[in-house]
């Protein structure tokens, strides 16, 4: 059973990021920073998608720290870009 919804968590997540490479490459905007945001969302609404009713194995628990550090690298994206909008001298 555990193996069933962990081989259904990696098959999910790795056709997420295959699709997500497509579709970036047929809009013509594939960049790092975009596959990042677009894995992030796929990867969390898969998190949700796979999520036991009952009990919890001790492989998911491991995925808040992976969690974490994805919201981390997002939050420093957007900062990122939000500073690159802004004019000189505002800051």
């Amino acid at each position: 059973m555990a193996t069933r919804r962990r081989h259904q968590f990696v098959v999910g997540n790795v056709a997420w990021m295959v699709g997500a490479v497509l579709v970036l490459t047929l809009l013509g905007s594939l960049s790092l920073e975009l596959f990042f945001v677009v894995s992030l969302i796929g990867f969390l609404v898969v998190v949700e998608l796979t999520a036991p009713f009952a009990v919890t194995p001790t492989w998911r628990g491991r995925l808040k720290w992976l969690i974490g550090l994805g919201l981390l690298v997002f939050g420093y994206i957007v900062i990122r870009r939000i500073l690159a909008i802004l004019p000189p001298g505002v800051i």
